[in-house]
């Protein structure tokens, strides 16, 4: 038994303990309460935490796992050991959990589950969902190739198309007999580039899914499709649009429904930086890499000259539009969309998207429990996301407070998993090649 003492602890929940203890049994929180009031068997661990504060730890709700090699991304790049190296950085950066959202192959991503539930991979626990779509469409231009090729290669099923009701309907049941609990479709026509579902084919798989307890995630850039698909039964959006046409009554239609919503502002926003210059990123990445980020930021730059881009505009209509969905107790929840472009890295990304949900308005508890609780309850993970005795042991200890500071989730002193402590430093020397 470990009994942590004298944290602050935030639960993850909206609450925190100040001057907090919680008692460790194998991978489960068994006790919590304040120092001096948890009580334990004489032969257990004490860790003294004065000074620092406890989270959960935090969960990605929107990322596309094995693209991404650091060096080069892409479709040869999807291996197991790329999967399982991408659910080490997530908890090298204080995530138990990350959603992997339509772009694996499924027999190869039913494979790694089963043997993290076996306790043969470590990392951040791994879920991920079959993709629908029309055929050959659904993710941006340069991902969808890379994701039939990788069909092409594996033999395996990454993108199922359907052009009619009766195929969404078959093809949910083929998931259901694969025992995947999680659909994500497209509804996008990316500016009149590609076609997106039609409304018939969607209801179908929607309705479908239900009869099978699947939840349906999509990703949609269109405001005036939230409402039919709310109707429809929707569990989540990806993507989900914030702006001017966020009014009073979409909010209230997504908290009525009890929708989730996952806004991925840092996509676009961190294009605008020179992430190579980020010491929080180069703890987990060589030279070369940060070198590369910052040569693609200045190509981006210079292609960006002269051209007014109306930011101060955009970002007016964002605040105001992310002030309607929390005003409406919208469920907002953390995701980042890591993995779907090169640079887009995973784990770091999500500390970002925090501080840019502070920023246009979240208070840092909100942000928190975005990235926790309310993310945990959006993907039916109800043993993850708050530090609640019965729940597993999944929690980072920082050595600042985030609720001073949202920046402050960067301060991480360790990081546990299941009850065992995550090996950054040993994480931290084979990436950077230092050690």
């Amino acid at each position: 038994m470990l009994l942590f003492e004298g944290a602050r602890v935030i639960l993850g929940d909206g609450d925190l303990i100040e001057n907090g203890a919680f008692l460790v049994q194998g991978d489960r929180i068994v006790a919590l309460g304040r120092a001096g009031e948890v009580t334990t068997s004489p032969g257990a661990t004490i860790i003294d935490l004065s000074g620092t504060t406890v989270i959960p730890a935090m969960i990605d709700v929107h990322t596309h796992l094995g693209y991404e090699a650091y060096t080069s991304w892409g479709a040869d790049n999807y291996t197991r050991e790329n999967v399982i190296e991408h659910l080490e950085r997530y908890a090298y950066y204080g995530f138990g959990a990350v959603f992997s959202a339509g772009s694996d192959p499924h027999a190869l991503a039913l494979e790694i589950q089963r043997a993290q539930q076996q306790g043969d991979v470590g990392g951040a626990r791994f879920l991920f969902a079959a993709g629908m779509a029309p055929p050959d469409q659904g993710p941006n231009a340069q991902f969808v190739g890379h994701a039939l090729t990788l069909a092409e290669q594996t033999g395996m099923t990454v993108l199922t198309g359907v052009t009619s009701a009766e195929e969404g309907r078959s093809a949910v049941r083929e998931v259901a007999r694969e025992g995947i609990r999680f659909i994500k479709i497209w509804v996008d026509d990316r500016g009149g580039s590609q076609e997106k579902l039609g409304r018939d084919v969607y209801r179908a798989i929607v309705d479908e899914a239900r009869a099978h307890d699947i939840d349906v995630f999509v990703h949609q850039q269109n405001a005036l499709d939230m409402p039919d698909l709310l109707e429809a039964g929707v569990s989540g959006f990806l993507h989900g649009r914030i702006g001017a046409a966020t009014d009073d009554l979409l909010s209230a239609q997504i908290r009525d429904a009890g929708a989730f919503l996952v806004p991925n502002l840092g996509l676009g926003e961190l294009r605008r930086e020179r992430l190579g210059d980020d010491r929080f990123l180069l703890e987990t990445t060589t030279a070369e890499v940060a070198d590369r980020l910052n040569e693609a930021y200045d190509a981006r730059t210079r292609a960006r000259e002269g051209v007014i881009s109306g930011r101060a505009a955009a970002e007016a209509a964002l605040r105001q539009g992310f002030q309607r969905l929390l005003s409406a107790n919208v469920r907002i929840v953390l995701g980042t969309d890591a993995g779907a472009l090169p640079g887009h890295f995973f784990g770091y990304t999500g500390h970002r998207e925090l501080e840019i949900f502070v920023r246009i308005g979240m208070t840092p508890m909100q942000a928190i429990v975005a990235a926790t609780g309310r993310a945990a309850a959006g993907l039916g993970l109800s043993d993850m996301g708050t530090l609640t005795p019965g729940n597993s042991a999944d929690f980072v200890i920082l050595d600042a407070n985030p609720l001073d500071d949202i920046r402050n989730t960067r301060a991480i002193s360790r990081v546990y998993l299941r009850g065992l402590e995550v090996d950054r430093e040993g994480l931290r020397a084979r990436w950077t090649g230092e050690g």
